[in-house]
């Protein structure tokens, strides 16, 4: 079965790939190998409804089974920002910029207090438009500086027990991500559907 992801984002594509090929997935593309552009406005208040409007959007433009995340980091601190808008946090593009605006307004906030977490809402539909959906979080604190070179976004600064994502190894990160937890849910209730066909 042919999967088009709806992101051209190189680390998560490269996320997706490795995890769905563990889930025997193995025909898995971007929309850039699909040459498929599909950006629709998401208008989404929660991470979940955000998965969906892409999803259906991309289902629609190509015919074939398709999968949308959303997702982003929940910082306790600021109130639960960047939240849905973690892509797009106050118009800043650059990753690193926005990791040092976090630790900016989190300066003076004791360790205790800079919990957070990453979340992860899945849409995946297939060809006949059934819906499925998953979700996963990973707990972790806001570091004050940023620390690893392996990942994206605001991975240099979200750390699990004294590490940074970005700090750790592929396999480390899939079996403890929100992405990777998300995966497996929706992986599972993939082949409990396919068991009962």
């Amino acid at each position: 079965m042919k999967i088009i992801i709806a992101s051209n984002n190189k680390g998560k594509i490269k996320e997706y790939k490795q995890l769905l090929k563990e889930n025997g997935f193995d025909e898995v593309l971007s929309l850039n190998e699909a040459r498929i552009k599909c950006e629709p406005e998401e208008t989404g208040d929660t991470f979940e409804e955000n998965a969906a409007i892409k999803a259906r959007a991309l289902h629609e433009l190509s015919g074939c089974a398709c999968i949308a995340d959303d997702s982003g980091l929940v910082v306790d601190a600021l109130d639960g920002e960047p939240g849905v808008y973690s892509a797009r946090w106050l118009g800043i593009e650059n990753d690193d910029e926005k990791n040092a605006e976090i630790i900016r307004r989190l300066e003076g906030v004791p360790g205790i207090k800079r919990t957070a977490r990453f979340v992860c809402a899945i849409s995946f539909i297939y060809e006949n438009g059934e819906e499925i959906t998953a979700s996963g979080v990973c707990e972790g604190k806001i570091g004050c500086e940023p620390y690893g070179d392996n990942g994206f976004g605001y991975d240099p600064i979200f750390c699990v027990d004294g590490r940074t994502i970005a700090q750790m190894h592929d396999e480390e990160k899939n079996a403890i991500s929100h992405r990777g937890r998300a995966l497996r849910e929706l992986a599972d209730k993939l082949k409990q559907r396919s068991s009962i066909c």
